[in-house]
């Protein structure tokens, strides 16, 4: 058998698999809204801290941090920065937003805003504003999904038909078994995704160079400035490198389903020890990171960054462990893209559909709306994954930017009584808007900084001041 056909063989054995568990995940249990939703608030530290980590680690991990550390360099590393200070955000944030979300049966970002600041149109606002930035996260997912087939595939299938296949996948399971379904599937995903990143992390240098030390040397003495700020770019300094880290730190848990997951655990407990072991986690990203470095000696001259862990990899290993690369891969894109196609679904049915346009709908029907909008968000996500050109890191920022405006209405609401609903609703009007003129119209860094920060501390601004404004 040609090796294009053992790596495709591979592939489509571990995602049989994948897809498998996720229908099993759902077997025997009443799918109502809140089983669906948020997995009846059962989850354990175990299926907990997988179900958190098959979040964070999408195909963004894969592909779009060794992208980058291959096309820009020294920037790349904010992303260790950023997801260490996250977590330790979480350990105080995440069992206060639990304890209410257990008082009030809380299921969405927007159930928060809605019971906290009492107010329809808010909490709709966030919907709309989260389905939006959450639609470039999914392209993401499944732009890299098309780009780790083909390439493992050793391009016996094109990206098109790969990123076709899996939203019908991924859609089915995610119908079928809800978040439960993501949840399980996490736990093949995770496995393997440890074990692809510190096989290729270590193998690759020690391949090529003889091991960590003489590849960086090499580098040093190849590219002295990629390792530095502003590394191969001309724009991203230590301003935006600090920014950056900020924006996204803050904005992490801020993303419709890593808010949403928080309600899925059996305790505030559960939430505090995720936040202690899930940076451990996260050294996985720096041998990820050790194979971009080696792709800019071993594969200089790509025009597409996103591609180079896969070049290498299939320049390096034979073809059945590039199978199994490609489908660790894929499911690293298919997991998160399942559940942002939950969350969103569920925001548009529960927060924008039924108080909005239709009070009286009850949870079934709510349930069976959501049910059909993940399939018209599958379609609309493939359109964009495939007549779009975007580069894995830009589609993760451009999100960030977006989501991040919630933040100062969910932190001042759990700990500022005087916080107001028309602060928080102004603030997220102006740091939206911000963030959209500042990235339509090519202003992204501001002045160095990076720009969904900017539009960040605006809405803080208006947020307090507002809110201080009125009466106490």
């Amino acid at each position: 058998m040609s090796p294009g056909g053992v790596a495709l063989e591979t592939i489509i054995a571990i995602v049989a698999l994948g897809v498998a568990i996720g229908f099993l995940a759902g077997v025997r249990r009443k799918m109502d809204l809140e089983q669906w939703t948020v997995g009846g608030r059962g989850f354990g530290p175990l299926l907990m801290y997988l179900l958190m980590a098959g979040e964070v680690y999408t195909t963004f991990s894969f592909l779009g941090a060794s992208g980058w550390a291959y096309s820009r360099g020294g920037p790349t590393l904010y992303i260790m920065a950023y997801l260490t200070l996250a977590y330790v955000g979480s350990f105080f944030m995440l069992p206060q937003l639990w304890e209410v979300g257990r008082k009030h049966g809380l299921q969405t970002q927007s159930d928060f805003f809605r019971i906290r600041y009492g107010n329809k149109y808010l909490s709709a606002f966030v919907c709309v504003v989260g389905v939006a930035f959450l639609l470039p996260y999914l392209q993401l997912q499944l732009t890299g999904l098309g780009i780790i087939v083909s390439v493992s595939s050793f391009d016996r299938i094109g990206q098109t038909p790969a990123i076709l296949v899996s939203v019908v996948l991924l859609t089915a399971f995610v119908l079928a078994g809800g978040i439960r379904a993501v949840a399980w599937v996490s736990v093949l995903k995770d496995l393997l995704m440890v074990v692809a990143a510190l096989s290729i992390g270590i193998g690759i240098p020690y391949l090529h160079y003889g091991g960590l030390g003489p590849m960086f040397s090499a580098l040093a003495k190849a590219r002295p400035a990629h390792l530095t700020m502003p590394g191969a770019t001309t724009n991203l300094t230590h301003t935006w490198y600090i920014s950056t880290v900020l924006l996204t730190s803050l904005g992490f848990y801020m993303w419709p389903h890593s808010f949403a997951a928080a309600f899925t655990a059996k305790s505030a407990d559960t939430l505090r020890r995720n936040a202690v072991v899930m940076p451990l986690y996260t050294i996985t990203l720096a041998f990820v990171f050790f194979t971009g470095f080696t792709a800019v000696l071993v594969a200089p001259g790509l025009s597409n960054g996103d591609l180079s862990l896969l070049t290498v990899v299939r320049q390096s290993f034979p073809a059945w462990y590039l199978g199994l690369i490609g489908g660790a891969g894929a499911l690293t894109a298919m997991v998160p893209a399942s559940i942002f196609l939950l969350s969103a679904a569920t925001l548009f049915a529960k927060n924008l559909v039924r108080p909005i346009f239709a009070p009286l709908m009850t949870d079934y029907e709510v349930a069976r709306l959501a049910r059909i909008a993940v399939g018209v968000l599958g379609v609309i996500s493939l359109y964009l994954a495939i007549y779009s050109s975007t580069t894995l890191v830009s589609l993760l920022l451009l999100g960030y930017a977006g989501v991040a405006q919630f933040f100062p209405g969910v932190l001042l609401g759990l700990y500022w009584e005087r916080t107001t609903m028309a602060g928080v609703f102004s603030g997220m009007i102006c740091g939206v808007s911000a963030v959209a003129f500042l990235v339509l119209s090519n202003r992204d860094p501001f002045f160095g900084w990076s720009a969904g920060f900017v539009a960040l501390c605006l809405n803080f601004v208006v947020t307090v001041t507002l809110s201080l404004l009125a009466r106490k």
